[in-house]
């Protein structure tokens, strides 16, 4: 009988894969982040501190608690997920909210953002979003606290509205462009230092986690929009949590469109949401919420933005 001296293997596609997983793709992200993480712990100190550990550690303790004793397995990518989703948790809050609202956002983004889902890579919209959403709609007044950073590396007490809330109050205040970007204001963790964010933003890029095409479209987007209704483009990007949420949040992979002309309009639409928000919505900051409203599209845009099939020439409808 013949004996084939060759052995053949078949499995499914893809059939050409990269060293690079899901879990060192996470790792560079959180490596991206640290550059903000950092200053806000020198701004804010040690309730800044409080308010990373304690976010991170209650993702990873329930992701545990639902993998293990709900899904009868425990993954280790899962797991630094949820740390990844503690940290993005934590920026997107100021450093004055309670530590037991932390570890309730943490449960909602943990068990409603993504278990509720399916678990890793099945959730609609990103976890972390969905946990500051909560948070801000059940308790306002704690997610609105803002206070000022100081040089002892604790809090005061002097609380200070955000420069986004003042201007949706009427206040007219001057806007310092040097400290948006060194980071010396009021606001979340994430949103006080605009050049930490930027610095990831080239990391991330450098070492190809993302592309630019989301970035860029929302803040390109915020920019014009704000040149035709009359207000300094400059304020809108630096302010608030833009460019936390246009590097960090929407270029999350599953919650976001796979083709290069789907990820354009999807930051267009966060841009253009964003904005209309802050000028004339309820809520002074609107990237958080802009952010949810189009992840809930992505499956639409996924399916009118395929791109062509190798090999494949396009369609052309004929008309009868």
């Amino acid at each position: 009988m013949y004996q084939p001296t060759q052995k053949y293997i078949e499995h499914i596609s893809p059939h050409i894969r990269r060293h690079r997983t899901s879990e060192l793709c996470m790792w560079h992200v959180m490596i991206a982040l640290a550059p903000t993480t950092l200053c806000a712990i020198y701004y804010f100190g040690f309730p800044a501190i409080c308010v990373v550990l304690m976010s991170m550690a209650c993702c990873f303790v329930f992701e545990w608690l639902v993998s293990r004793y709900m899904l009868g397995k425990v993954n280790r990518t899962s797991l630094v997920a949820a740390l990844l989703t503690g940290l993005l948790l934590a920026l997107n809050l100021p450093p004055s909210i309670p530590l037991w609202a932390i570890a309730l956002g943490s449960v909602v983004a943990i068990g409603v953002g993504k278990m509720c889902f399916g678990g890793l890579g099945c959730n609609i919209f990103n976890p972390a979003l969905v946990g500051r959403v909560f948070l801000l709609i059940s308790f306002p007044v704690a997610m609105t606290h803002w206070t000022l950073p100081t040089d002892d590396f604790m809090i005061d007490g002097s609380t200070t509205a955000t420069l986004l809330t003042a201007i949706a109050e009427g206040q007219t205040i001057d806007i310092s462009y040097f400290k948006e970007f060194v980071g010396d204001r009021a606001g979340s963790l994430g949103e006080v230092a605009s050049g930490a964010l930027v610095l990831g933003f080239i990391y991330l890029l450098a070492v190809k986690v993302i592309r630019w095409y989301i970035p860029v479209a929302i803040i390109a987007t915020v920019a014009i929009f704000d040149v035709c209704i009359g207000v300094q483009p400059g304020f809108d990007i630096m302010a608030g949590g833009l460019l936390l949420g246009a590097i960090f949040m929407a270029t999350d992979y599953v919650t976001s469109p796979m083709s290069p002309k789907g990820m354009i309009i999807f930051g267009v639409c966060i841009g253009i949401i964003t904005v209309c928000i802050r000028r004339w919505g309820a809520y002074p900051e609107g990237v958080s919420f802009a952010i949810l409203i189009m992840n809930g599209f992505v499956p639409l845009i996924n399916r009118y933005c395929r791109p062509r099939v190798f090999g494949h020439k396009k369609e052309r409808r004929v008309a009868a």
